[in-house]
């Protein structure tokens, strides 16, 4: 048995500290070794296991004063700066003495391949001087810079303090990088610490995707839906992940995790108070599993670290399940007739998927990210009338007690719209009805492109339906992070989605569903810079599948599943 995780990363700082400054460490290592595998060595290579290959770009060995495009060598070889420069005045923001400075619509290139793929790629970026915000993408050539392909989302650089930003690529073979600011203008953002982790590892197999930083228990990525199957990389040496979810007291935890053979990582259990209650650390390319059943109720984690920090920058695959106890009471709401996507229940036990049924609308609200993580609504004639626009913004006094209150003001200042997943507009036949839609709750910071712009011609679509002698039956939400806002206490998705199910006006609603059922759902981009407020709201249709494969809801799920098999495999085309 090896020593627990923290220890194990102070035992192994420590090692590392005296051989550095010449001591010898003694004979025996610190950590006791697997069942039939020796204890590594921290000094040098370790035998039998898969070695990462880190490509690290500084910008500190070359010179370029031009903005103009130009080919210089660096210290990993050739880039080429278009709109670039190597800036080392007091306003560039840089690790060393100098960074790459970006502007218009600059890119820096790498003008060679690595040859082992590439898993992620890491990059520091700042706002220069005084400038204003700005935003860029990650590229990537397979093919020697012939055709390239963005990975990630587009990243906005708010800040004027040196921020890492990761980015999961999960190439195989020869590739090379291009970084492209995409927000044009005069505002230049400086560029520094370029890695490229290798993918020796190979391709992930498909799953969701966790998303960095997760290092810690209170930035783990959330689970909600069960089972689901997450992949990841190690993305340093140092890299541990975290992924939460909530548990009642008498369910079943059940994790399982595989990593391609030669890599060697281990699983853990933490109950709500960060404690280890159970642990699977076998040998390299072995299956880790755990079963637990809680004996308290609250958030739980599942850890991921690689063991000694050898096996880094390759993938793996967690999957989470939560089984027994109690379930999700049915719901009378007339707003999830077609089902509860996360299985969202009203009880502070579950604050990352608490349940709100108001009469206009339901959700599942997520305590730690400030917004909903879905809203469900129907729409018929019924629901409209003539009443005003309330615009009456307000915190939701009916979170529970010692809950933060997201107020009217939070987004002040933040660039993003008070973007309503239930609009105002599909509740007008009281005022009520109208000023419920303005609690913060059902709210989502919202680039204004996208709310001002396809969102909203989306929303007005739906109402021709209505009108049209049609009901639907809605759901919306978001998913992933590109930034917070009010301290912190907000999260700003990187995409927003939305599912409509269009039915004829009657009565049974959930029975008339059937294959030949028109389902629209549409994904939007909430990077600003990325969707045009002219763009047809058409142009971001996919299938339901798509979202819940991003998001790990199970949408529809009050319909028999050969009817879902169709309606959600299917791209609206009308």
């Amino acid at each position: 048995m090896r020593i627990a995780p923290l220890n194990r990363w102070v035992a192994i700082l420590a090692i590392t500290a005296f051989s550095l400054t010449g001591f010898n460490a003694c004979s025996e290592s610190p950590l006791s070794p697997e069942s039939g595998k020796s204890a590594p060595s921290l000094t040098g290579p370790i035998v039998g296991e898969q070695q990462a290959v880190v490509f690290t770009e500084g910008f500190e060995s070359g010179t370029k004063t031009s903005y103009a495009a130009a080919t210089i060598t660096l210290g990993s070889g050739s880039w080429n700066l278009n709109d670039a420069l190597i800036g080392t005045s007091t306003s560039d923001r840089k690790s060393g003495t100098k960074s790459a400075r970006v502007v218009n619509t600059g890119k820096i290139t790498q003008q060679f391949n690595v040859t082992n793929g590439i898993s992620t790629v890491s990059v520091k970026h700042a706002k220069y001087g005084t400038d204003a915000n700005s935003s860029w993408e990650l590229w990537v050539s397979v093919n020697s810079g012939s055709t390239w392909t963005k990975y990630g989302s587009t990243v906005s650089t708010t800040s004027t303090t040196l921020t890492t930003a990761t980015i999961t690529v999960n190439v195989t073979g020869s590739a090379r990088i291009e970084l492209r600011k995409v927000s044009g203008g005069s505002a230049r953002i400086n560029i520094d610490d370029v890695v490229i982790n290798d993918n020796a590892g190979g391709t992930p197999p498909p799953g969701n995707t966790e998303t960095e930083s997760n290092n810690t228990t209170g930035t783990a990525n959330s689970v909600s839906v069960f089972p689901t199957t997450l992949n990841g990389t190690m993305s340093t040496t140092t890299d541990v992940d975290y992924f939460k979810f909530s548990v009642t007291n008498g369910q079943t935890v059940s994790l399982s995790m595989t990593v391609p053979a030669g890599l060697d990582y281990d699983l853990y259990l933490l109950n709500p108070s960060s404690a280890t209650v159970a642990s699977s650390e076998n040998g390299a390319g072995s299956t880790e599993s755990i079963s637990y059943a809680a004996t308290v109720s609250g958030t739980f984690y599942a850890q991921v670290l690689s063991y000694s920090g050898s096996s880094t920058s390759s993938w793996y695959a967690l999957t989470v399940n939560v089984t027994g106890g109690s379930t999700p009471p049915p719901s009378s709401s007339v707003h999830l007739t077609l089902g509860n996507p996360s299985g969202a229940v009203t009880s502070t036990s579950y604050p990352t998927n608490y349940l709100m049924e108001k009469t206009q609308y339901a959700m599942s609200y997520h305590r730690d990210r400030g917004i909903p993580n879905w809203v469900a609504w129907h729409l018929d004639a019924t629901w409209l009338g003539s009443t005003a626009r309330q615009d009456d913004f307000r915190a939701d006094n009916t979170l529970p007690s010692g809950w933060y209150q997201v107020g009217g003001s939070s987004y002040s200042g933040s660039g993003f719209d008070r973007g309503h997943l239930c609009p105002s507009a599909d509740r007008t036949k009281t005022v009520a009805d109208n000023s419920s839609t303005f609690l913060m709750t059902n709210m989502m910071p919202q680039a204004p492109n996208n709310n001002q712009g396809p969102w909203a011609k989306l929303e007005d679509y739906l109402r021709t339906l209505v009108s049209s002698g049609n009901e639907v039956y809605i759901y919306a939400g978001s998913y992933g992070t590109q930034s917070t806002i009010d301290g912190g206490r907000v999260t700003v998705p990187a995409g927003t989605w939305k599912v409509a199910v269009v039915l004829t006006s009657g009565t049974g609603d959930l029975g008339r569903v059937t294959t030949s059922t028109r389902v629209i759902a549409v994904d939007m981009t909430n990077y600003n810079a990325s969707i045009s407020k002219t763009a047809d709201w058409k142009t971001f249709r996919v299938s339901v599948d798509a979202i819940e494969s991003k998001t790990g809801l199970d949408l529809l799920n009050a319909v028999s599943t050969t009817i879902q098999a169709t309606i959600e495999s299917r791209v609206d085309n009308l």
